[in-house]
């Protein structure tokens, strides 16, 4: 992407900040979505993927679509879920915001149900989650409802309309073309490496940084936020919550 302008990351300990955090790609390592469909949705699903990268349906039509595709007991949807792993850092960075009274709210175009799973599986169950609402129809048939969602929206969750209801300053923390949208309002940016996110920022001169992992986003934060209690950022003896 060439050489990147510098951008003054902000304290985001000053009043008024508010954290949007992604989930598919950001907190999990992978997109949980499509790893579900991968498993357990008829072939088909990536078909309607194609016809949502070409344009031809939006993102609320594709999901609407493939979650119909889904076929598996809830049980081992959930053994799946457990195997799902979060990036590293994550459970430091939920400790940081909780150390500095800083509000986080994830913030997903997913499914409300994985994403809950999961959290409460790494003990952080406690973290709000907007996300497109799973529901169950019988053993092992599944349909969405987005009750997040707003005309003239692509997206099951808007997450303009989400953050249009919260502070005057967003920090978004996040990876994919869901987030493109938001970081062209939020004040600043915590886009992954090399991914669409990222690439859109760098075009747009959206002030940002890129990350690898949280431990890379507690490094860059706790350079202009200091804490009474600073969180251990070596990877190699992370903190356990």
């Amino acid at each position: 992407m060439g050489k990147q302008p510098y951008y003054g990351l902000p304290n985001i300990r000053e009043k008024g900040w508010d954290i949007i955090c992604d989930f598919d790609g950001t907190i999990a390592c992978i997109d949980v979505t499509d790893a579900v469909l991968g498993q357990f949705a008829d072939p088909a699903w990536e078909k309607v993927e194609q016809e949502w990268l070409s344009g031809a349906i939006t993102a609320r039509q594709c999901m609407e679509m493939q979650i119909r595709m889904i076929d598996v007991t809830h049980q081992d949807m959930d053994s799946f879920l457990n195997t799902i792993p979060l990036t590293e850092g994550f459970a430091e960075f939920t400790r940081f915001c909780r150390a500095g009274k800083m509000d986080m709210l994830i913030v997903s175009d997913g499914m409300d149900y994985a994403i809950k799973h999961i959290l409460e599986k790494n003990g952080l169950r406690s973290i709000p989650v907007i996300a497109n609402r799973l529901r169950f129809e019988g053993a092992s048939r599944y349909w969405l409802e987005f009750p997040y969602g707003n005309p003239g929206c692509p997206s099951g969750v808007c997450k303009c309309k989400v953050a249009q209801s919260g502070g005057d300053k967003i920090l978004l923390i996040g990876d994919g073309h869901s987030d493109i949208c938001l970081a062209d309002m939020a004040a600043f940016v915590l886009a992954k490496k090399g991914q669409s996110l990222h690439r859109h920022c760098v075009n747009n001169q959206i002030p940002h940084a890129p990350y690898d992992d949280f431990f890379d986003i507690l490094e860059l934060l706790t350079s202009t936020s200091p804490l009474e209690e600073k969180v251990p950022l070596c990877k190699r003896n992370a903190m356990q919550l």
